[in-house]
Parts: structure tokens; sequence; C-alpha cells
């Protein structure tokens, strides 16, 4: 089973569902059969890389000042609720996350993806790092045990940039028109944040679907003679 997960490093929503979902495959029995495949979307492009505040970014947008109690406390709260803290959505700064994606990338290809997918979700909200410029990506990147040399080359020949892009258009034509956008085997989508217990009946249901329970036939007549194994009777 394959679950596809589009979604950006900024978005807190994305962040704490990277969480339930490790929550999730923690508790389904088939946890180890199904392939997490992170990907791109990209929600603030334009942002200057010497970053933005989140109070900034929403006065930015026209968003009423109401929306750091009425939508973003409310996030910090359920993340720390279920065991993700600290977990920062407003006392942050956001800037455009081209080069972090393009890490995450080349992570990809190291066979490191969700490793470093996490990683850099609990850098951003639970430390309030900016991953914004080059070398921030790179700090990071180090730290994680990444080769810094493999990195900064990747990043400076932008050889994933069509990947990043790539992806983005991808869920963009599945319907995303935002993050958090998952699917599941190709054949349903999440658009948004749901609950551990939600996600968890829905990852049930995919794999159910897929792999039916096989079940006696109901028999309708006896029969007078049967061969087994041991003989014929």
């Amino acid at each position: 089973m394959k679950i596809e997960f589009w979604s950006d490093i900024v978005c807190p929503y994305c962040g704490l569902m990277d969480h339930r979902l490790h929550l999730a495959l923690d508790r389904f029995a088939y946890g180890d059969q199904v392939q997490v495949v992170h990907r791109s979307f990209q929600l603030h492009p334009d942002l200057p890389r010497s970053g933005v505040t989140q109070r900034e970014l929403i006065g930015m947008a026209g968003a009423p000042a109401s929306t750091v109690e009425r939508v973003l406390r409310p996030i910090e709260r359920a993340a720390t609720a279920e065991g993700l803290t600290p977990y920062r959505t407003v006392d942050r700064t956001l800037g455009p996350t081209d080069l972090a994606h393009e890490l995450l990338a080349y992570a990809a290809d190291q066979g490191r993806a969700n490793e470093i997918w996490t990683a850099m979700f609990r850098a951003h909200f639970g430390q309030a790092r900016k991953l914004w410029t080059a070398d921030e990506v790179l700090d990071f990147a180090a730290e994680v045990g990444l080769d810094r040399a493999e990195a900064a080359e990747a990043l400076r020949s932008r050889r994933y940039r069509a990947r990043v892009t790539a992806d983005q258009r991808e869920a963009q034509r599945l319907g995303a028109r935002g993050a958090p956008f998952l699917v599941f085997d190709g054949r349903f989508a999440v658009p948004g944040a749901i609950g551990t217990n939600d996600l968890l009946a829905v990852i049930t249901k995919v794999w159910d679907e897929s792999h039916p329970t096989p079940h006696l036939l109901p028999v309708v007549a006896g029969a007078d003679g049967v061969c087994t194994p041991d003989g014929c009777a």
C-alpha cells in the first residue's frame, strides 16, 4: 500500500499530519507494509529569503489578526495534546521553501526521505528554524547526517528543481488546492488535516479493499465422496 503525502514544511497542519501519520501507522497491524512517499507543495514561493514573521504574513494576506487565536493557537494545543511539543505555529519566521524541498528530494535519493521530512518539520516547528537560504538548508543537512558537500552541489546545480515543480503540478492535477494533501493507493484523496483515528480508519479501509479476507463459501448440498491428502472416502 502506498500513501503519497504532499506538504510544505511551513504548513502547521502538515507537520501535525506527519506526526499523526506516524501514530496511525504504529497502530496499524500492517504498518510495515505501507510505503509513505513525501511530495512537495510550496505554499509561499514568493516570500523574501530573509523571511517574514507569521503575524506579518497574516497581514500580507489580508487576513484578520484574530487568525492567530482562531486558527493557529488551536493547532499548537492539538499538537501538545498529541505529544508533539514544542510546536510553534505563531512565533516563527516563514520564507520560500524551494531549496528546502530540493534538499528533501536529494534526501529521498539517499533513501532517507521520511526521516528527513520529519526532522525538518521538527526543526521548523520545534525550534522555529529558518530554512530559506542555501546556508540555512545546508547547516540543517549537516546536522541530520547528510553529506554537506554533496547537498551543496545538488542545490547549486538545481537538479531537483524540476522534480519539486512536478510534484506540485501533479497534486494540482489531482485536485489539491493546498496542503496537506494525501492520496491512498491512487484511489482516495484526503485534502486537509484529519485526526489520527480518522486517518487510521482511512488506511484500514483502503487496505481491506485491496486485501480482501478469504472466507468459506456456504455449502448448499452434501456429497457422497471426497478425496483429501489422507485418501478418499
